[in-house]
């Protein structure tokens, strides 16, 4: 066989598509497993979007879209910002990407050279450093501490910038934590990377989903230094639909729409009709989310306050629906504790490897609280 790149040699699956792999192999096999693996809502989105996808595709409006979005779209994006966060853009500073995933890669692709540093506080999503390696840049953790909440600390992100240090990556409310960093850490954090000349990279998908705390844009601080990475597979369950979106200089939206003409073009013109919808038919969408958001946070609370009185030790996450729970109970190496779960409980978790999170899993609460109680009663009975 014809070789393959070094750096695809290189490149992780990652641990959340294979630990729900897994899950829905054994589902498939006649098991009954709850699966608390995907970042997944298990709502469907609300009405009204579902009615302007049908409405789309009744016009017969299904052709190919700008690289760069639906100039209609990008309307909206910027009416959510001034609406939402009191941040002005034009619609040349949006760019609409299949997915948040994308917006993401696309911007390391654009501002990352061999060897540039992006520093990520950890835990962090899987995906963060293999977009950067792919990029050919350096991912540099920062490790937050549990209790602490997972809010990392402004002074280690400061002693972690070098020369090579291009991008600072804030991710509030976080995968995998749930942490909701407060305004005066984002600000901090904003202000030291504005006075080296550092890009902030924010990742905001999960803004609608905080049950303590508020949010508070990064963009606030340094809105010509700052790209927001945002979307809708979150706050209005869109998962499959595939609509990401990023705000930013316009130089880099242009770059980052150059490199999307050539890789992928438009987004799918149809969830670009729902997600216009769901971003301007403001008060059924906010009693959609707010709907999503009373569910979670009675998941929460039972997930967190069962899995303490297990002796797994969680911190109380602020947002997102995620929590991140010690298994060294189980195990000490966190891989094979999420395994026995899985192979003798019957309940699917993300172990924390590849969030740099020893030792402890990811829980995802965007499930029913009949699988919940269930999970907790198995997960009991396999400590018994």
């Amino acid at each position: 066989m014809p070789q393959l790149s070094e750096s695809i040699k290189k490149l992780k699956a990652s641990s959340t598509v294979a630990f729900n792999t897994k899950a829905n192999e054994l589902k498939r096999s006649g098991v009954d497993v709850v699966a608390m693996t995907a970042g997944e809502p298990d709502f469907q989105p609300p009405a009204h979007v579902f009615a302007a996808a049908q409405e789309a595709i009744a016009k017969g409006l299904t052709k190919y879209t700008p690289a760069e979005g639906m100039f209609e779209l990008r309307e909206a994006v910027c009416g959510k910002f001034e609406r939402e966060n009191k941040l002005s853009y034009s619609p040349e500073q949006i760019i609409v990407s299949t997915g948040g995933k994308q917006v993401l890669y696309n911007a390391f692709m654009a501002v990352l050279n061999p060897g540039d540093e992006v520093i990520i506080p950890a835990p962090y999503w899987v995906s963060y450093p293999a977009q950067i390696q792919l990029a050919g840049g350096v991912p540099v953790p920062v490790m937050t501490r549990p209790e602490d909440g997972f809010v990392p600390e402004p002074e280690a992100i400061r002693t972690a910038i070098t020369d090579r240090t291009r991008v600072i990556l804030i991710n509030s409310p976080s995968n995998p934590t749930g942490a909701v960093y407060p305004r005066e850490v984002v600000k901090a954090i904003v202000e030291m990377a504005a006075e080296r000349d550092i890009w902030i990279f924010s990742d905001d998908l999960y803004e609608h989903l905080i049950y303590e705390g508020e949010f508070t844009p990064a963009a606030q601080y340094a809105q010509d230094k700052t790209l927001i990475i945002h979307g809708a597979s979150k706050a209005y369950a869109l998962t499959g639909w595939r609509i990401g979106y990023g705000a930013g200089p316009k130089e880099l939206i242009k770059a980052m729409t150059r490199l999307q003409g050539q890789a992928t073009s438009g987004a799918n013109s149809l969830a670009q009709y729902a997600v216009i919808a769901a971003l301007n038919e403001v008060e059924k969408t906010r009693a959609f989310i707010e709907m999503t958001k009373k569910a979670y946070l009675e998941r929460r609370d039972v997930l967190v306050t069962g899995l303490n009185s297990l002796g797994l030790k969680t911190p109380r996450p602020q947002g997102a629906f995620y929590v991140m729970a010690d298994l060294t109970r189980l195990h000490e190496d966190e891989t094979e504790a999420a395994l026995l779960l899985l192979e003798k409980a019957h309940v699917g978790v993300v172990p924390g490897t590849d969030f740099n999170a020893p030792g402890q899993a990811r829980l995802s609460y965007a499930t029913s609280l009949e699988n919940i109680h269930k999970a907790l009663e198995r997960i009991k009975k396999l400590l018994d």
